[in-house]
């Protein structure tokens, strides 16, 4: 009986029981509910996690908040520049941190539903991913004229034929045309005032080019894909399952209807360069970031695949550029303290979801000036979280 017993603990230590093994589930928040820690509960440098704060704070965007007259400010001297999209006085710098699901540092008006900008365009990317799950698109090297119906002539000029929905998402196409009053060579226009308008072209695929109007094309052509309206898409697959408000709302411009199936349906802009865009509060980016750091996962059900996050997250012809508006943090060139691995989610303003896997990190901060100060941020943010914190260093 001894030798029976030895061999029995023997076999015990050798072999984990299954609840060693079951890997401990993660924390999803209810709808109304985020559950919060205190520093000292989330093992975080309290002191630290303050000082982050107040840097962040005293860096806010010197910017006009009322975002009408911060773009006339931005883009006033360009051509074309009228806005003809909803913009919004925004609030002051806010933010959340998440460390491992839990709220662990809040400060400003989190509940303020402003323009996000650029972020707009990581939901329109994420709604043409769902196009992409559900087989609308089979192939994201597929040429977008293919999914055209007859009537759609945005990729009908020789230019344009060639430009694939990976062209689009990366902001690689080089599309060329106008879209709702807007030529494409008038956003961000490069080179002389007399050259706008004859540009040298680049063929489809071989450069980068962050462009409004093309992303504007992107959310057109997944509209005539998908055929309801992007926001309904958005909102029935990925924020009422991850629990998201009612508060959020994504605009298009005045002149961007469309007649589709016998009904006027809007197509949404990926930005606010003109206005519109994706109206929404710091708590709903959280979640939606938060959606990401659990790869696509929310409790059981898998909303955003797997996959589609691996190619959004991959370097495109700019290292520094996924899918739209995917930003790597290739060769930590971009956030030199943070992970190789981790990735932000940027819009003007500044708007800004940092997704860190390997510390296990979602951080939202809104309206932080432009320049050195995110980047100095974030590194404030991780010194709190120190090696006790860091899943990388267990």
């Amino acid at each position: 009986m001894h030798r029976i017993a030895c061999c029995f603990i023997w076999l015990s230590v050798l072999i984990p029981s299954a609840a060693a093994q079951t890997p401990v589930p993660h924390y999803f928040p209810d709808r109304f509910d985020w559950q919060r820690r205190t520093p000292q509960q989330a093992r975080l440098d309290a002191a630290a996690l303050d000082e982050a704060i107040r840097f962040a704070v005293a860096n806010e965007n010197p910017a006009p908040k009322d975002q009408a007259l911060a773009q006339t400010k931005s883009f006033g001297e360009e051509p074309f520049s009228s806005l003809i999209g909803p913009t919004k006085v925004r609030a002051a710098l806010n933010g959340l941190i998440i460390h491992r699901g839990y709220v662990v540092a809040e400060w400003g008006d989190t509940r303020s539903v402003d323009m996000t900008h650029s972020v707009t365009k990581t939901f329109l990317s994420t709604v043409v991913g769902l196009a992409w799950q559900k087989g609308l698109i089979r192939d994201v090297g597929d040429k977008v004229r293919d999914y055209m119906p007859p009537d759609v002539t945005l990729f009908d000029a020789p230019h344009n034929q060639p430009i694939t929905w990976d062209h689009l998402l990366r902001q690689t196409s080089d599309w060329q045309g106008t879209l709702w009053g807007k030529p494409d060579w008038a956003d961000r226009p490069e080179g002389k005032p007399g050259e706008w308008a004859n540009r040298k072209l680049s063929e489809p695929g071989t450069r980068y080019k962050y462009n409004d109007v093309r992303v504007n094309v992107l959310a057109l052509a997944a509209l005539h894909v998908i055929r309801r309206p992007l926001p309904d898409v958005l909102r029935e697959e990925v924020m009422e399952p991850i629990g998201a408000s009612s508060t959020w709302r994504w605009h298009g411009y005045e002149n961007s209807w469309i007649e589709l199936d016998g009904r006027k349906v809007q197509s949404v802009t990926g930005g606010g360069h003109w206005g519109g865009g994706l109206f929404i509060n710091a708590w709903d980016m959280a979640r939606f970031g938060y959606l990401f750091l659990r790869n696509g996962r929310w409790n059981d059900r898998q909303v955003i695949s797997e996959k589609w996050i691996a190619m959004a997250r991959t370097p495109g012809v700019n290292p520094q550029y996924g899918y739209a508006n995917w930003y790597p943090n290739t060769g930590r060139k971009a956030l030199p303290a943070a992970p190789e691995s981790s990735v932000t989610f940027n819009g003007a303003g500044r708007n800004v979801v940092y997704v860190d896997w390997q510390n296990d990190l979602v951080v939202v901060v809104r309206w932080i000036n432009g320049g050195p100060a995110l980047s100095e941020f974030i590194a404030k943010v991780l010194a709190a979280i120190g090696p006790s914190g860091s899943v990388a260093s267990k």
